[in-house]
């Protein structure tokens, strides 16, 4: 397919804005977000997200002109003049823990609002395989009247996005590529690989490219829950499982997970994905769901550690005061979706726990609305306990030792805090 891409990025969060910037630099860009305030934001080079390589982004908002570029805008009228759709919108689960795919196909609809003859839509979002064809294809010919494939083509490249990594960034992670014919496929393929200096790989077809993304983060979920399972089981013998993971390491194939609680967009919500579209053709996962249940636990099991460490100690429980520091799902990321350090939080406030949450990285407002808890702005002198949830680097700077001299419990879910101020560790 010989054209030249004007492309539009449909959702501007932590995967869209990166993918915006570094296809500005070659192509025009139209960054669209239904979110007005988001799309003022970021066209004066404010990113919340903080994934954004700011000196980049306004270097490609300042370039823009008819051949390169970046723009955004919240119009669809300004995104109908486009021929490559790539969507990024984010693909939660409800209250069930089933897909919840309203943005995607929300997202779908808009597209087929503006879809024309020889326009190609690329998935990005993390999905079960077969949703791009059956779920979202559907909706874009019934809403555009073109035929899939004659008209219009799809592909689907799942998004690697790493929150908080500044490694391990866009253009350094190899990128799978996918596409409807082997003509698009061939011309996605060659649009990724214009800007992923790590390189793309070609899939054979979109729903192996929906597998693979599926996969990747529950093979990493099902191993964290693994030696989560371990962190449970050696609690009971009274060994740290630090310590048994260190010795285990030292054979040259031991995979070191570490224990923790898992949220976030992807390892925390994926394998429903990947559960959902098996049970629905007659097969439940076993092995998925299992680790799904234990992971999803670990919130419950550090609360009433703690609580029982305080009951050793004799402090009471009722009325006790106790810190979370961290909020955000992962450390050195402001990103709250899906965070498991709630699961702590509500424990603790149901034996009648004050409890204080502290993370300078997360956005208060944001915090208050998802989750109605009031994040605390500066840290109290006195604590019962202390419990590190999320390894922030900034967080190395607070003084444990006068906590730990004064009495207080501390809790390291992440063996972070220096081994001999912590009074247990996950």
């Amino acid at each position: 397919m010989e054209r030249i891409p004007k492309i539009a990025i449909i959702g501007l969060g932590y995967v869209g804005l990166p993918l915006a910037i570094e296809f500005a630099k070659k192509y025009l860009v139209i960054g669209f977000d239904t979110n007005d305030e988001r799309i003022s934001e970021l066209s004066n080079g404010i990113d919340e997200t903080k994934e954004a390589n700011l000196s980049e982004l306004n270097t490609v908002l300042k370039s823009s002109n008819s051949t390169k570029g970046l723009k955004f805008s919240s119009s669809l009228a300004d995104i109908s003049l486009c021929n490559t759709y790539i969507v990024t919108v984010p693909t939660p689960i409800d209250h069930l823990k089933r897909p919840d795919l309203e943005p995607l196909l929300t997202a779908t609809k808009m597209l087929g609002i503006v879809l024309k003859t020889d326009d190609v839509v690329v998935y990005e979002s993390t999905v079960y395989p077969g949703c791009t064809e059956e779920d979202c294809v559907p909706v874009l010919e019934k809403i555009s009247g073109l035929t899939y494939n004659q008209d219009f083509f799809c592909g689907y490249s799942p998004e690697r996005i790493n929150p908080g990594d500044k490694i391990n960034t866009l253009t350094k992670i190899k990128k799978v590529t996918s596409g409807s014919t082997p003509e698009i496929a061939n011309h996605i393929n060659e649009l990724y690989a214009s800007i992923i200096t790590a390189g793309t790989y070609l899939a054979p077809s979109i729903k192996v490219a929906e597998a693979s993304k599926a996969i990747e983060n529950a093979q990493r979920d099902v191993n964290i829950s693994f030696v989560n399972e371990l962190a449970l089981i050696f609690d009971k013998m009274g060994i740290d499982t630090s310590d048994v993971l260190a010795a285990a390491a030292t054979k040259w194939n031991f995979l070191n997970y570490k224990p923790g609680l898992v949220g976030g967009h992807c390892i925390g919500v994926d394998p429903y994905y990947l559960a959902h579209k098996s049970e629905a053709l007659g097969y439940k996962p076993e092995v998925i769901l299992s680790g799904r249940r234990v992971n999803d636990n670990m919130g419950m099991f550090v609360a009433n550690k703690v609580i029982k460490l305080m009951v050793a100690q004799d402090k009471a429980i009722k009325n006790a005061s106790v810190l979370i520091l961290g909020f955000a799902f992962k450390e050195n990321c402001p990103d709250v979706r899906n965070t498991r350090v709630v699961d702590i939080y509500k424990e603790l406030q149901s034996f009648s726990i004050d409890v204080d949450v502290y993370d300078p990285w997360a956005n208060a407002d944001e915090v208050k609305g998802e989750y109605d808890i009031e994040l605390v702005q500066a840290l109290s002198s006195e604590y019962d306990a202390i419990i590190l949830a999320v390894a922030h680097d900034l967080f190395l700077e607070i003084d444990y030792s006068i906590y730990k001299n004064a009495g207080t419990i501390i809790f390291d879910t992440k063996s972070f805090i220096p081994r001999a101020l912590v009074d247990a560790r996950l």
